[in-house]
């Protein structure tokens, strides 16, 4: 999808090792905004911006928080249009897109380029912008979504706290297993270039699976007895497998609506208050199976699977609380 050099655009993107492994690179911008402001970005509404795409699936976690911190009128949005080809993610009037109403960028890439003119790396989604100073904040998700967890509590709903102190080491535990085979993993399945990075990241993936289903059967939510970060990370992967990662990513074992507990485990989060609203399918097939031409050189996207996330779910039959996460 391109890349950016001493802050000229290149459409070469080459992120895989020798030995065909795909390897993601790290974000740059990694400031903070904190509620007291001795980050140097006080949490203020109205000062901030989210740069987004409906595809991805770590901007979708932001877009998440955003909402269940009931956040919409605290921090605005822009949704990039979800086909990205030669140059990259851009603006447009398309269905659910949103244009760039604080910048006036037609691509996102300017928005890069305005925050730092030499600026070298890839141009990823989300991007959290700060109106006031004119520059990124953060473009790394797991961050972002910690701020959108407390530093902006005095203008929307502080509860439940999704990383609370006494389940933080939990939540540490599980999500980088969770992020480096799952989240990462279905990634690494599908844009290796040999068949050995293929089944290595297709072993990793799968057995990960198992695990969180057999978790999964004597707990309610993957960090215990309480929604946490945890959750709202593992969710955006597992809403987009059976749709895109079974097919598109090679991703063919088993599909999510395959295990028991992680089926009813997605929908119950899916039917979560104002979560529903944040999964746009159509932008989700569109930019994997449109924009990917190196795995689908026909760019044609199917017209199924038929899911159904709204079905009843039987989570309530284990203990536990969506509500105050600090309970457990």
């Amino acid at each position: 999808m391109g890349t950016m050099i001493d802050g000229e655009w290149h459409k070469e993107d080459n992120r895989t090792e020798s030995d065909g492994r795909f390897v993601r690179t790290t974000t740059s911008f990694r400031n903070a905004v904190t509620a007291d402001g001795s980050s140097g970005f006080k949490a203020e509404p109205g000062r901030y911006h989210l740069y987004v795409s409906h595809a991805c699936p770590w901007a979708h976690r932001t877009m998440i928080l955003r909402a269940l911190r009931g956040l919409e009128d605290v921090i605005s949005v822009s949704v990039v249009d979800p086909f990205t080809g030669d140059e990259g993610w851009h603006f447009s009037d398309g269905p659910g897109c949103i244009p760039d109403t604080v910048n006036g960028t037609s691509f996102l890439r300017e928005v890069y380029k305005l925050a730092q003119d030499d600026y070298t790396g890839r141009v990823s989604v989300p991007v959290l912008w700060d109106k006031r100073e004119g520059t990124i904040v953060n473009n790394e998700s797991a961050e972002i979504i910690r701020m959108l967890n407390t530093a902006f509590n005095a203008w929307g709903d502080g509860e439940p706290d999704f990383y609370p102190a006494a389940l933080r080491e939990e939540i540490d535990s599980i999500n980088e297993p969770i992020y480096e085979r799952v989240n990462n993993g279905v990634y690494k399945t599908g844009f290796s270039r040999s068949q050995a990075a293929y089944e290595d990241a297709f072993d990793a993936l799968f057995a990960t699976l198992d695990e969180l289903e057999a978790r999964l059967d004597t707990q309610r939510y993957v960090a215990g007895a309480c929604i946490t970060e945890a959750d709202w990370r593992l969710f955006p992967t597992l809403v987009r497998f059976d749709a895109v990662y079974v097919g598109h990513f090679k991703c063919n074992k088993r599909r999510i609506e395959d295990y028991p507990n992680l089926s009813n485990y997605l929908r119950e989060l899916y039917q979560h208050p104002g979560i529903a609203d944040t999964v746009n399918m159509a932008h989700i097939k569109g930019h994997y199976y449109g924009s990917h031409a190196s795995v689908n050189p026909t760019r044609i996207v199917p017209k199924g699977p038929v899911l159904d996330y709204t079905r009843p779910h039987d989570r309530d039959r284990l203990p536990g609380s969506t509500g105050r996460a600090t309970s457990h």
